[in-house]
């Protein structure tokens, strides 16, 4: 059984039929370096790579792990090897600033490499992607002598980097973290604490790591008002640029995880470990959000990756696995037995991963759009407008698709009975490598709560609008298509109650603000279901315009759109009804009644 295969067609299909990049690409003014032509060239190459030489080390790193020996962490057979590849290559540099040593091309095209590099080997796609949120961090917030020291090192990918926030005491609630950093007379800093759940915070793969630290000053204000963000290198720069004298920090062990199991889930400790203040003093987490919201947006593709390697393998399995008999007559009557597609449960079950993979990544490939736009359009309304279709979409995407994505995985499993619950198929490690992907990052509850309570309540509604009137003005300009009648009543239904059911919410907490957190999460899957709603609406659009062609991929999308609207979007009545229902169903109970 193949190992993993890039959906290029499907990939083309996003980017450029449904989203039309090309014309996205010229508006930018980077339409020659990213033609249709080239991206699909670097597509093709990029395909190669995952699917010779990440996808084979997918279950190599499962069942080997990393391994920890006095604070030196190797990972799996293989996994060096191919990370001198991608650096040989050139694959760190390809959306990154040309006067650092990068190729210049769109973020986008990043977020199609990063989504094929992380279906094919999840554990391995997080070394060089936490590279890219500390990269994002020390452009936008560094000092000129920080990015000269640590951004070519850094998109070259000799070095690489980490996000060290969490400790033992304090995950979400950051303003208990308790790290101190203490000046020096050189204008550095002593840092000196634990962090906990370090995505490749020590590893064999680079010269060099680079840990993006948030720390308290002495003087620091209580809670999040007293955080600051520093640079500590694994080595400090020498004169040459190069990594040089060791730093005061270590790996003191590694996680012992449910999955991910060829990423090193690290335990940091800085002992007086020089650091670099990164942005102003006590603003560390404003800083900081740079790097989470790429992550967040990153971790969102997980999902994506778990639904479309899940679908990959149950889909070619279902075909050739034959059990019983198609309920209307035999399919396969030479043989034995029908293949289990032929059973409806099962194409149930292929059809939901198939709606969330393909869904997910036309939002995903929007999400994208829209970066680029606010890194490179000289339009200040433009820029100003993707800013606020990112702050709204962010919380939904990163929750929304991991949860699919986990649901999705444990489909694909299913699909193969008890066949999937082995090793050998790599069903079950797929469920346990997803897993993570609702936690880590601002679990699902946290990420509704920053969708519902400040990016709909705390605005007044303003950027929920602002999507909310993008799908008003989709349905009102093909409300008169007969083809299109079966998305735009339901979608356009939808819509309205979108904003109807944050107006109830918002005037519920009101009374009591318990309700915020009782209807969150179901507001939020609520908007996960709309939102790709509205893309599968678009993708049935083209293929009804592209009806004549012989592509199968017209029809797939036509069937596909009609199965999440019939089959998929219904979800969303039970969680109006949920979200309705209140907090006090939540609340009732006193602490001696559980």
């Amino acid at each position: 059984m193949a190992d993993y295969k890039a959906p290029l067609r499907d990939i083309e299909f996003s980017l450029f039929e449904l989203l039309d990049y090309e014309a996205h690409y010229e508006r930018l003014g980077v339409g020659e370096d990213a033609s249709p032509d080239i991206v699909r060239a670097i597509l093709e190459e990029s395909a190669k790579f995952c699917e010779n030489v990440l996808a084979p080390l997918n279950q190599v790193g499962d069942q080997q792990g990393c391994t920890w020996n006095d604070g030196e962490v190797t990972t799996p057979e293989g996994f060096k090897e191919a990370y001198q590849q991608y650096v040989e290559a050139g694959w760190p540099s390809m959306s990154h600033a040309v006067e650092y040593g990068g190729q210049g091309l769109p973020e986008s095209l990043g977020t199609v490499l990063s989504e094929m590099v992380g279906t094919a080997n999840w554990s391995w796609g997080m070394y060089p992607g936490l590279s890219h949120g500390a990269m994002k961090t020390l452009a936008l917030h560094g000092t000129d002598e920080q990015r000269a020291a640590y951004l070519s090192k850094l998109i070259e990918g000799s070095w690489t980097g980490t996000m060290c926030l969490t400790e033992p005491h304090c995950g979400t609630d950051l303003g208990m973290l308790r790290t101190k950093a203490t000046p020096n007379d050189d204008g550095s800093y002593q840092i000196t604490g634990t962090k906990i759940f370090i995505s490749a915070g020590e590893h064999d793969l680079s010269d060099n790591i680079v840990h993006i630290v948030l720390a308290r000053l002495p003087d620091a204000p209580e809670g999040t008002k007293g955080i600051s963000l520093f640079i500590v290198p694994k080595f400090l720069p020498d004169a040459d640029g190069e990594a040089g004298e060791r730093n005061a920090l270590a790996c003191g062990s590694l996680e012992h995880k449910m999955g991910i199991h060829g990423n090193a889930t690290c335990v940091m400790n800085f002992d007086g470990a020089k650091g670099f203040l990164i942005g102003p003093p006590n603003k560390g987490l404003n800083c900081m959000f740079t790097f989470m919201n790429t992550a967040r947006l990153g971790t969102a593709l997980q999902g994506l990756a778990h639904a479309e390697i899940g679908y990959q393998k149950s889909l070619e399995y279902t075909k050739d696995r034959v059990q019983g008999r198609a309920l209307s007559g035999a399919k396969n009557p030479d043989g034995p037995a029908d293949p289990v597609i032929c059973h409806p449960d099962v194409r149930r079950m292929l059809l939901t991963q198939k709606a969330f993979a393909e869904g997910g990544r036309m939002l995903s490939y929007y999400i994208a759009r829209l970066l680029d736009v606010e890194e490179l359009s000289s339009d200040e309304e433009d820029k100003k407008e993707a800013a606020d279709l990112l702050a709204l979409l962010t919380p939904i995407a990163k929750a929304f698709l991991t949860e699919t994505g986990f649901e999705s995985a444990n489909l694909g499993l299913q699909c193969f009975g008890g066949h999937g619950y082995i090793q050998e198929w790599g069903m079950e490690q797929n469920v346990r490598d997803s897993r993570i992907s609702t936690l880590y990052e601002g679990t699902t509850g946290i990420q509704a709560l920053d969708l519902l309570g400040r990016k709909v309540l705390m605005t007044q509604g303003e950027l929920l609008k602002r999507f909310t009137k993008k799908i008003h003005l989709f349905c009102k300009e093909h409300a008169d298509n007969e083809d299109m009648q079966a998305y735009i009543e339901p979608l356009s239904g939808l819509n309205k109650e979108w904003g109807e059911l944050a107006m109830h919410v918002g005037m519920a907490a009101m009374e009591n603000p318990e309700e915020v957190g009782a209807a969150s999460v179901d507001f939020l899957m609520y908007s996960g279901y709309i939102t790709l709603a509205y893309f599968w609406a678009q993708a049935a659009l083209v293929a009804y315009n592209n009806k004549d062609s012989d592509d199968v991929i017209y029809r797939s999308k036509l069937k596909t759109a009609r199965f999440y609207y019939q089959r998929i979007l219904p979800r969303t009545r039970a969680l109006v009804e949920t979200a309705k229902s209140g907090a006090q169903n939540l609340l009732d109970l006193e602490l001696d009644e559980f």
